[in-house]
């Protein structure tokens, strides 16, 4: 009986193992979900777990955050010893750091790529940036194209094609893609793993921006169609970009208040090559559970005491396992000396951390109902289009260029009334 040449795995990112939030350590959040996806992985059994950067959420993580990463990864090859782990290093993690581990690494049947190398003839250094995924019987079943957060400093300069950031990422895409094309055989799916942010996601307020040469979000346009699948990392909603088939997995636990109502999950894909095109690719989300809840509340002073009183009762005995407050209050007047033991009196006793206050100024003006905007409507002047549309292209205001638009303006109102006149 011939064995199905289809390809199985999870797909996660954004992990940042190692976090504080708001100074109150995560370590309790992270095993949580570290134990749960132990347990998927044993049920599931897939041919491997890609991680899409951002696994710590610094550059220089401390011991106990590595500690859980590495726990985890021989915990999973003890319970799956054919899956592989790969992983890439995104914008919080140090690429170098993270390759350093690699003799250890092997041992859990697990990979890192942190960095993009170049050989000595200035190409690419493609074989370690092709990641094969084997099947139980070792067969290649797949290629991970894994791509990790591209730094310019790593990336440009090194030939004519990588004169700027955005030549080089094009050219690194193709290259890559090129090579797994030719490598691949017609029954072995194609997977791209990468950390970036792709225009059209969905941000939160706890992603650090990714400038890279004054273009902050990449083209889809990259990935061409051979690719059956692309694992993103970076923004932490769970989220497709454009197309079914490139998808953000997301982080597993709410990283910031904004992030209260996403839906954290892990991306289960199989991907069949012998199928035609609309049913090669099958994805299900995996919800992942939240076991800390977050609490926004809003609203003025008395109707935040009041919703602070509401909240659900009950003694959560360990600190670290307490349930997270954030606070934003309106208020005319300047706040009281002991606000803070206002707030914290109203909450039920030992369940919860008030975490943040903060009081947003109603503007009284802005109160009543019936005041009315102005709204400019006359027609915009040439100029002034003009004006909007050069800054918007990311030039800044020039007297020189703006005299020539102007001059071209009073060619063609010549031109009109010459012709009208005929």
């Amino acid at each position: 009986m011939s064995v199905s040449m289809s390809v199985h795995f999870l797909h996660t990112s954004d992990w940042h193992l190692g976090q504080f939030f708001y100074n109150h350590s995560r370590h309790y959040e992270h095993q949580q979900f570290l134990s749960w996806l132990l347990t998927q992985i044993q049920e599931k059994q897939p041919h491997a777990l890609l991680i899409a950067g951002d696994i710590f959420d610094v550059i220089n993580p401390g011991s106990q955050a590595q500690k859980q990463l590495y726990q985890f990864l021989a915990d999973a090859h003890r319970i799956a010893p054919h899956m592989q782990t790969l992983m890439i290093a995104g914008n919080h993690d140090s690429g170098y750091r993270i390759e350093q581990v690699e003799p250890l690494l092997e041992k859990y049947n697990a990979k890192t790529v942190g960095v993009v190398r170049w050989n000595e003839d200035k190409t690419l250094d493609l074989d370690r940036l092709l990641l094969p995924i084997y099947n139980q019987n070792q067969d290649i079943v797949a290629w991970c194209l894994a791509l990790p957060f591209l730094r310019s400093a790593e990336i440009t300069g090194f030939n004519e094609h990588t004169t700027n950031s955005k030549n080089a990422i094009a050219y690194l895409h193709q290259q890559l893609i090129a090579e797994a094309k030719r490598r691949k055989t017609p029954d072995q799916a194609l997977i791209l793993m990468s950390h970036a942010h792709m225009q059209g996601g969905e941000t939160s307020d706890s992603e650090r921006p990714i400038i890279i040469g004054n273009e902050e979000a990449l083209s889809t346009t990259l990935f061409e169609d051979a690719v059956d699948y692309v694992a993103l990392g970076h923004l932490h909603k769970p989220q497709k970009v454009g197309q079914p088939h490139i998808r953000y997995s997301g982080s597993p636990i709410p990283l910031s208040f904004s992030e209260i109502n996403y839906k954290h999950q892990v991306v289960e894909v199989k991907i069949d090559p012998s199928q035609d095109t609309d049913s090669r690719l099958q994805f299900e989300a995996v919800e992942i559970p939240r076991c800390i809840q977050l609490h926004r509340i809003r609203g003025e002073l008395n109707e935040v005491l009041q919703q602070l009183k509401a909240l659900p009762h009950g003694v959560i005995e360990n600190i670290d396992h307490r349930e997270y407050v954030d606070i934003e209050y309106y208020s005319l007047t300047p706040p009281q000396p002991n606000l803070r033991q206002q707030f914290e009196a109203a909450l039920p006793p030992d369940r919860y951390r008030l975490v943040r206050i903060s009081r947003q100024y109603v503007n009284k003006d802005t109160t009543n109902s019936n005041t009315t905007q102005h709204i400019a409507l006359e027609p915009p002047t040439p100029e002034k289009l003009f004006q909007n549309i050069w800054e918007k292209q990311g030039y800044s205001a020039d007297d020189a260029v703006l005299k020539d638009f102007l001059s071209l303006v009073q060619e063609a109102q010549k031109h009109l009334e010459n012709d009208a006149s005929h």
